[in-house]
C-alpha cells in the first residue's frame, strides 16, 4: 500500500519515494508505504480545510456524526480479524494483543458515536438585560501523530474524539506502523464519511511528522510519543499559537504493601509489563514493594517471569517481538548497563527456538535492588524490562513513586483502604489505579499525565472538551 488517503481516496506520494515496511518476527520487508513531504500534508489539510470550512462534514448535525461514528464502529467490529493480522504483521503483535486493539479501537468509535450529540453548554446568569449562552465548537482541523505501539488504540482514542467534537482530521502514523489505520480510512470513506473529514499522510517523523506539526491550516495537534519529540512539536505548535495534547510516557510504578493480595496482584503486575512486550507507555515499570514483604515478592514475581515466552505473532506466546532493532539494541543496552552497575538480574524468560534470528525478540527480565536514581528506575525502557526496589513506609513509597520526571500511571495495592487513598493522592499521577492496573483499558476514563509525561486528556468524555473551543455569546434584549 504506497499511497496516502486523502479526499476518501488512495493518493500516490509526490515524490515518489518510498519506506520499507519490516515484519518485527522475522526482520524481513514485506510491503512498502509512501514517502510523504510537505506537499502532501499540504493536500491532507486542504482536504481537510474543505472539509470543516464548510464543507459536507461541517454540516452533519451532531446526531448524524454519530450515526457515522456508530457506521464506522460497526464496520471496524465487522472486519476485526483482517485489521488484527495487518496489525499482527506491522507490529509483532500476538494474535491475541491484536485481536483486543482491533476490538477497543471499535469501542472507542462506538463510545465516541454515542457522545457526539451530548457536548452540552450552559446559560449563565449575568446583568438584568442580557441573555448569556456558551457552547462548544470544533477546532476545525486538528493533526494527529500516531506512534507504533498501538496504532488502532491510539488512533480510536484521538481521531475519535476529535471526530465526534466535528472537526476534520489529518493523521500521521509512525512509519513503523500504517498498515491498519490505512484501511480503517478506507472503512470510514466506505461507511459514508464525507470527503475530507478524515486523511491520513504516510512518512518518517522528521519529514511528514514535521511538516504537519508546522502546517498552517492545523488548529490542533495531538502527540503521543517521546519527551523528547513532544517538545519539538509543542514548539513547533506554539509559533503558532496552535494548542496542544501531549502524552509523552511514563515511568510508573506498582506499589505494593506488605498486606497486598498477591494473588490478585502478581498476575496483574506481570501483564502490565509484559503488554505488548513492554512497549507500553503506561507499563508498570518500577515495582516497589514494602521490605517486610520485599523477597517474598519476587520470589513469586520471578517464578512467574522465568515461565513467560517470547516468539512471533503467530505463535501468540505471552510476548512477540519488539518493533524494530534500534528497540532492542536500546533494550539491550539498559540491561548491560544494569549489569556493569552490579544490579541482580533475578529472573528472565525464554525465546521460543522456533523464532526466527532475524527477528527483534527481548526476554521479559526482572531486575532486583535497584536504586531509585539509577538510569533503570529513572529512563523509559520501552521493553519487557521490570525494576524491583524496597520502600520503607508509606511516605518512603511516594517519594520514590514521585521521584522520576514522569507521572502518567501508578498503581497502588494493599488491604488498607484509608491508606489507599492517601497514596493515591499523593502520588503525582495522571491515573491511579487500586488493586487493579490497566490504563489501556478503560474507553471511558480521561488518560494523560503530568510533568514529562505531557498535558492533556484523551479518552473518556473529557477529550471531547479539548478537541473543542467555548465560545460564549452575550445577547441585549433590554
Amino acid at each position: 500500500m504506497t499511497t496516502h488517503f486523502i479526499n476518501n481516496q488512495r493518493v500516490a506520494g509526490s515524490s515518489g519515494e518510498r519506506i520499507p515496511v519490516l515484519d518485527p518476527s522475522d526482520g524481513q520487508v514485506f510491503a512498502h508505504l509512501a514517502r510523504g513531504n510537505v506537499e502532501d500534508i499540504g493536500r491532507a489539510v486542504k482536504a481537510a480545510r474543505a472539509a470543516a470550512d464548510g464543507g459536507a462534514w461541517s454540516k452533519l448535525a451532531p446526531s448524524e456524526r454519530g450515526r457515522l461514528l456508530m457506521k464506522l464502529s460497526n464496520a471496524i467490529a465487522a472486519q476485526h480479524d483482517e485489521l488484527a493480522t495487518l496489525e499482527m504483521r506491522d507490529c509483532g503483535k500476538p494474535v491475541k494483543q491484536a485481536k483486543a486493539d482491533a476490538t477497543a479501537c471499535a469501542r472507542y468509535f462506538e463510545f465516541y458515536a454515542g457522545a457526539c450529540d451530548k457536548l452540552h453548554g450552559e446559560t449563565i446568569p449575568y446583568t438584568p438585560g442580557f441573555a448569556v449562552m456558551s457552547f462548544y465548537e470544533p477546532h476545525g482541523v486538528t493533526g494527529h501523530i500516531i506512534p507504533w505501539n498501538y496504532p488502532m488504540q491510539i488512533f480510536g482514542r484521538s481521531v475519535g474524539g476529535a471526530l465526534a467534537a466535528g472537526n476534520a482530521c489529518v493523521v500521521k502514523p509512525a512509519e513503523d506502523a500504517c498498515l491498519s489505520l490505512l484501511r480503517i480510512a478506507e472503512i470510514a470513506a466506505e461507511v459514508g464519511f464525507p470527503e475530507g473529514a478524515l486523511n491520513i499522510v504516510t512518512g518518517y517523523g522528521h519529514e511528514a511528522g514535521q511538516a504537519l506539526a508546522d502546517a498552517d491550516g492545523i488548529d490542533h495537534i495531538s502527540f503521543t510519543g517521546s519527551a523528547r519529540v513532544g517538545t519539538i512539536i509543542a514548539q513547533s505548535a506554539a509559533k503558532r499559537h496552535v494548542p496542544v495534547t501531549l502524552e509523552l510516557g511514563g515511568k510508573s510504578p506498582q506499589i505494593v504493601f506488605a498486606d497486598a493480595n498477591l494473588d490478585e496482584a502478581l498476575p496483574v503486575i506481570i501483564n502490565a509489563i509484559i503488554q505488548n512486550a513492554g512497549q507500553t507507555c503506561s507499563a508498570g515499570s518500577r515495582l516497589l514493594v514494602q521490605a517486610s514483604a520485599y523477597e517474598r515478592v519476587l520470589e513469586h514475581v520471578g517464578e512467574r517471569m522465568r515461565s513467560l515466552r517470547v516468539g512471533p505473532a503467530t505463535m501468540d506466546l505471552d510476548l512477540g517481538p519488539l518493533i524494530r532493532a534500534n528497540q532492542l539494541e536500546r533494550v539491550n543496552s539498559f540491561l548491560t548497563n544494569a549489569s556493569h552497575a552490579g544490579l541482580r538480574t533475578l529472573a528472565e524468560g525464554s525465546i521460543s527456538p522456533d523464532a526466527p534470528a532475524a527477528g527483534f525478540y527481548a526476554k521479559p527480565t526482572l531486575i532486583a535492588d535497584v536504586p531509585p536514581d539509577s538510569m533503570l528506575a529513572q529512563d523509559e525502557v520501552f521493553g519487557p524490562v521490570l525494576a524491583a526496589m524496597a520502600f520503607d513506609d508509606e511516605a518512603d513509597a511516594i517519594r520514590i513513586a514521585n521521584a522520576t520526571q514522569y507521572g502518567l500511571v501508578a498503581g497502588v495495592w494493599t488491604e488498607n483502604v484509608g491508606r489507599a487513598m492517601r497514596v493515591a493522592k499523593a502520588v503525582k499521577s495522571g491515573q491511579v489505579f487500586i488493586n487493579n492496573y490497566g490504563a489501556g483499558g478503560g474507553v471511558e476514563l480521561p488518560f494523560g499525565g503530568v510533568k514529562s509525561s505531557g498535558y492533556g486528556r484523551e479518552k473518556g468524555f473529557e477529550a471531547l472538551y479539548g478537541f473543542s473551543v467555548m465560545k460564549t455569546v452575550v445577547i441585549k434584549h433590554g
